[in-house]
């Protein structure tokens, strides 16, 4: 598949989901805002798990000598 095939596709898929999006929209509205304060919730949890940490081992404790 050629660049301009890929271009093309990507094109028709785009437009497919805005139009999509455009008709769902109206009818499902009240799930999706409903659905905020769950996605808060879960974010919260995912988000500290993911983040990579707090560069724990980096610090020495009191009373001990950095290297």
């Amino acid at each position: 598949m050629n660049l301009v095939s890929k271009r093309a596709w990507l094109l028709a898929a785009a437009s497919a989901a805005l139009v999509a999006a455009f008709l769902l929209y109206p009818e499902h509205r009240q799930h999706l805002f409903g659905l905020i304060p769950y996605a808060f919730l879960f974010a919260c949890p995912l988000l500290h798990f993911l983040h990579g940490g707090h560069d724990q081992g980096h610090r020495s404790k009191f009373g001990e000598q950095q290297p």
